[in-house]
C-alpha cells in the first residue's frame, strides 16, 4: 500500500480531477467513501449530471471555510493549504471494499495529524474512490480553530501506518521508506511522456544522465560541461549576496510548459544525492593524490587491460572492506562510500565495456542508483581508489581483452552481493531490493563476457593425465572447496589456466595457495570459474611486470648511452570521445 503526500493551493481544481473522468477516462464511479462531518453537503459523484458542477463548487467552498476565515483574520493568503494523499494497493492485492477504504482513510488522517480521532477542531477532509485499487484523501490544512495542523513528517507517518494496515488486512507487505528515495514522476509527467512516445519521463531521463555525468566528472565544472555536451540545459542558482553558485537545475530541450518555456528540475528534485552540496562532497576528492593515481594509470595505457586490472583489484579490496562484518558507525560510513563509488564505477563501466555488454551493465547501474542512497552518510575519502579506478575506465581501450573484463565483472558481482547483504543486515529494505535487481543485470553481463573465454579455455584443456595431476594439486591446496571446484562445469577451463600458469613459471600449488585465501570461494556458485579469472589476471600481471621491468632496464641503458630524459606523461583527462560515449546507445 503506497501513500504519496503532496500539497497545493486549488481546492476546486483538485476536486474537478477527483470527480472527473480522468486524463484517459480511467475514473469509474467516483464517490466519497469517508469524510469529516458534512451535514447537508452533496456527494458530487452521486448527484444528477446537471448539478455536478454546482456540487463541486459547494464542496470546495465548504472545505475552504476555515482557510477563508484564517485569511480574513491574518490579511494574507494561506500558502499550500490543500493537502492531498493518494493511497494505492500493490499490484496483485485484492480489491478493498468501500468500508475498508473508509477505515484506511480515517487511519491515515489520524496518523498524519490532519484529523486525529476525537478531535472536533481538526481539518476538514474527504476520501474519494474513483478506481478499484486506490483512493484520494483531500484535506484543507487549516483547523476549525484557525490553527495549522501539526503534520510535520506526514509522509513518513503515512508510510508507517500503511505498513500496519497491510498486516491487518492481509495485503502485500511493501518495504518501508527511509526518506532517501527520489521523488517519483507525477501523473501529468507520466501522461506527457506517453503522449510524446518516450519511455521515461523528463525527470527520470535527467536523473539517469546526471548520475552518468557525475560518475565521469572530476569536479562540478566538468559535470556541467558533460551535461551541456549531452544537450541538457543547465541553469546555475546564484547566491543573492556572494553571487557564487549554490545549486543548479536541469531541463531537456523538448520538455516545456504551456508557454513553451523549458521545465527545470533542481538537482535535489532529481535525487537527494544529486544536490550540488552532495556532489561537492565527492568532487572535493580531486586533490593531488587522485591526480597522481591518474598519471600512474595513464602510464599503463599501452597495456590494453591495465585499467580493467586496476578496477578488478579495487573491487576486490572494496569487497574485503564490506565483508569485514564490523558494526561500528565509522566503518558503516566507509562501506556507504564504497557503495557510492561502486555506483559510479557501474555507470563508467556501462560506457567502457564491450558493446554487447553495455545494455545489461547500464540497467544494473540504473537499478543500483537506489541502492547507492541510504540514511548513512558516506565518508567518500575511504573510496577514492575505487572511484578513480572507475573514472580511468573511460580512458581505456573499451575492454578489448575479454579476460580482464570478465574478471572485473566477476569481482563486481561479488561486491554487489556483499553490498546487498550489508544493506539487508541494517534494515535497508529498499536498498537491498534495488541491489538484488541490479545483480540480475550484472550477472547477465558477467556470464555473457565469460562464456566465450571459458569455451576457448575448455577446448584447450590438457590431457586426462595432466588434469588428474592438477586435480590432486587442488585437493592438496584447497581441501575445503576441492569437491565443488572439480564438480564445477568450469573445471576444464581452470585446468587449462593452471597449465598456462605453470608454463609461465607459476607452479599450480603455489598459484592455488595464493588464490584460496580469497573469501569469494565460500559463497561462489561456480568456484572454478572464479579461480579462472583470478588466475588469468594474476598470470597476465606477472607477464606485464616482466615486460615493464625489461622496458625499464632498456630505458636505463638508453639514458646511459644517450643521456636523454623520458617524455613526461600527462594526467588522465576526460576527452570529447569519452563524453560522446556517455550518450545512450554508444
Amino acid at each position: 500500500m503506497v501513500p504519496d503526500v503532496s500539497t497545493g493551493d486549488r481546492s476546486r481544481g483538485l476536486l474537478s480531477y477527483l470527480f472527473g473522468p480522468g486524463r484517459r477516462n480511467e475514473h469509474t464511479d467516483p464517490h466519497i467513501v469517508a469524510a469529516f462531518a458534512m451535514p447537508g453537503i452533496n456527494d458530487p459523484g452521486r448527484v444528477p449530471l446537471d448539478q455536478h458542477h454546482g456540487a463541486l463548487s459547494e464542496l470546495a467552498d465548504y472545505l475552504d471555510q476555515p482557510v477563508k476565515l484564517r485569511e480574513q483574520r491574518l490579511g494574507k493568503k494561506v500558502p499550500q493549504h490543500v493537502w492531498h494523499c493518494p493511497v494505492r494497493t500493490a499490484p496483485g492485492d485484492r480489491y478493498l471494499t468501500d468500508e475498508e477504504w473508509a477505515e484506511v482513510a480515517r487511519r491515515i488522517v489520524h496518523s498524519t495529524g490532519i484529523a486525529e480521532h476525537g478531535d472536533d477542531a481538526a481539518c476538514r477532509w474527504i476520501a474519494v474512490r474513483h478506481a478499484e485499487d486506490h483512493i484520494h484523501i483531500m484535506a484543507t490544512s487549516v483547523r476549525e480553530d484557525g490553527r495549522r495542523p501539526r503534520n510535520k513528517g506526514d509522509g513518513r507517518r503515512a508510510q508507517a501506518e500503511c505498513r500496519r494496515i497491510e498486516t491487518e488486512l492481509g495485503l502485500r507487505r511493501l518495504k518501508p521508506g527511509d526518506a532517501t528515495a527520489p521523488k517519483t514522476p507525477s501523473g501529468p509527467e507520466v501522461a506527457k511522456a506517453e503522449r510524446q512516445g518516450r519511455k521515461n519521463t523528463a525527470r527520470v531521463w535527467l536523473r539517469e544522465h546526471a548520475y552518468a555525468a557525475a560518475a565521469a566528472a572530476r569536479d562540478e565544472d566538468e559535470f556541467f560541461a558533460v551535461l551541456t555536451s549531452l544537450g541538457i540545459k543547465v541553469r546555475p542558482r546564484l547566491g543573492p549576496v556572494t553571487g557564487e553558485v549554490t545549486g543548479y537545475s536541469l531541463a531537456t530541450a523538448d520538455d516545456t510548459d504551456a508557454k513553451g518555456e523549458p521545465i527545470f528540475y533542481s538537482g535535489s528534485a532529481l535525487a537527494p544525492d544529486l544536490s550540488l552540496n552532495r556532489l561537492r562532497e565527492r568532487f572535493g576528492l580531486a586533490d593531488g593524490k587522485a591526480a597522481g593515481q591518474a598519471t600512474a594509470l595513464h602510464t599503463s595505457r599501452t597495456d590494453a587491460g591495465a585499467s580493467w586490472r586496476q578496477a578488478d583489484g579495487e573491487l576486490r579490496a572494496a569487497y574485503m572492506l564490506v565483508t569485514e562484518g564490523t558494526a561500528v558507525d565509522e566503518a558503516d560510513a566507509k562501506v556507504q562510500a564504497q557503495a557510492a563509488a561502486f555506483a559510479e564505477l557501474l555507470h563508467n563501466t556501462a560506457v567502457s565495456a564491450p558493446r554487447q555488454l553495455r545494455a545489461e551493465i547500464q540497467a544494473a547501474a540504473i537499478a543500483f542508483n537506489r541502492a547507492n542512497r541510504s540514511a548513512i552518510r558516506a565518508d567518500h575519502r575511504a573510496a577514492d581508489a575505487l572511484r578513480q579506478a572507475g573514472r580511468t575506465l573511460l580512458t581505456s581501450s573499451t575492454g578489448r581483452d575479454g579476460d580482464f573484463v570478465a574478471a572485473a565483472l566477476t569481482s563486481a558481482v561479488f561486491l554487489l552481493i556483499a553490498l546487498s547483504e550489508w544493506h539487508a543486515q541494517r534494515g535497508h529494505a529498499q536498498q537491498a531490493a534495488a541491489a538484488q535487481q541490479s545483480l540480475v543485470h550484472l550477472r547477465a553481463a558477467q556470464q555473457h563476457a565469460a562464456r566465450p573465454a571459458l569455451a576457448q579455455l575448455a577446448a584447450r584443456a590438457p590431457s586426462p593425465q595432466a588434469q588428474d595431476r592438477l586435480a590432486a594439486a587442488v585437493r592438496a591446496t584447497i581441501p575445503d572447496h576441492a569437491h565443488r571446484i572439480l564438480a564445477d562445469p568450469a573445471w576444464p577451463a581452470l585446468s587449462t589456466a593452471l597449465a598456462q600458469a605453470e608454463s609461465a613459471g607459476n607452479p599450480p600449488r603455489r598459484a592455488l595457495a595464493d588464490l584460496s585465501k580469497q573469501r569469494e570461494l565460500d559463497t561462489a556458485d561456480r568456484p572454478a570459474e572464479v579461480l579462472v579469472w583470478r588466475l588469468r589476471t594474476a598470470t597476465a600481471e606477472r607477464v606485464s611486470q616482466r615486460a615493464r621491468s625489461a622496458a625499464s632496464r632498456s630505458a636505463r641503458n638508453n639514458r646511459l648511452t644517450t643521456d636523454t630524459g623520458a617524455p613526461s606523461v600527462p594526467a588522465v583527462q576526460l576527452q570529447p570521445t569519452d563524453v560522446k560515449r556517455l550518450r545512450p546507445g554508444h
